[in-house]
């Protein structure tokens, strides 16, 4: 994909990484970060990542082929409301954010006749924010989840294809409403999980943490991601958090019904490592 200006809608993790990713697979690339406050402008003007930096979003956006939402799911109805009068009406517009049905539906609107919106949400994230964070490998073999309407031209959802590819991911395909279900599974209650089993054993014994292992920091290791971003999602993405923790509690009581039964327990583990392993395989 041929991507001579590049504008990225924040500057933190993956808004850096898409910078210096960019920066590294298609030097020509004009790139052009949009960041809220000064010191954050000046933070990445030192980096180097970016040949335009502002807190003047027309600066940044004005022209661009390319435009990337790399702002809280609660920040890109806004921003994106501001841009949209003066964003090219070829400009092919997505964002990364962690929910997808909410905000295709807000973006999409605002873009309708104005430019071409799709959803993208690339699966590289980390528990670390800020720019400080980005590296310019942060997508090598990372799958990207694009989510186009029914009504989604093809040409739109190719291109974003192959700009999530260009980065190095794996581009896959899933309607607004299905990544949502999909990506709180295999997202969102993990990350719940994680902050629970925390939780948990600090209110039962908090010495216990002296004597834990690789495991526990494994398990838990997204727990330290921002309590802000993450109380975002699972606000935004609810009904289907939700569901998958009532079914993550049946799968638990009938867990807790055969932890008697080694032969039960034996087969458990082993359909889980079998399933585990196919992981190692992508």
């Amino acid at each position: 994909m041929s991507l001579s200006n590049l504008a990225i809608i924040g500057p933190g993790l993956l808004g850096g990484s898409i910078a210096m990713a960019s920066r590294a697979k298609n030097p020509a690339t004009r790139i052009s970060i949009w960041a809220r406050r000064d010191d954050a402008v000046e933070d990445v003007k030192k980096r180097g990542v970016a040949d335009v930096v502002s807190t003047d979003l027309r600066s940044v956006t004005e022209g661009a082929g390319m435009i990337v939402f790399c702002v809280p799911i609660g920040a890109m109805a806004s921003l994106a409301g501001k841009i949209a009068p003066f964003v090219p009406g070829d400009a092919l517009v997505t964002d990364v954010g962690s929910v997808k049905a909410p905000v295709v539906e807000s973006l999409g609107k605002i873009f309708s006749k104005r430019a071409r919106f799709i959803g993208s949400h690339p699966m590289a994230g980390s528990e670390q924010t800020g720019i400080e964070a980005s590296r310019a490998d942060l997508f090598e073999g990372a799958v990207c989840i694009v989510t186009p309407e029914e009504a989604t031209p093809p040409r739109d959802v190719e291109q974003a294809r192959q700009f999530w590819t260009m980065l190095g991911c794996k581009p896959r395909t899933l309607s607004p409403a299905e990544h949502d279900r999909v990506i709180a599974l295999v997202s969102h209650l993990p990350h719940l999980l994680a902050a629970t089993l925390v939780n948990l054993v600090c209110a039962e014994n908090p010495d216990s943490l002296k004597f834990s292992g690789n495991g526990f920091r494994d398990s838990t290791r997204v727990a330290s991601g921002s309590p802000g971003m993450w109380a975002e999602i699972f606000g935004v993405n609810r009904s289907e958090v939700k569901k998958s923790v009532d079914a993550m509690i049946e799968k638990l009581r009938e867990v807790s019904g055969f932890m008697d039964d080694e032969a039960k327990m034996r087969q458990f583990l082993s359909d889980a490592k079998s399933w585990r392993d196919e992981l190692k395989k992508e």
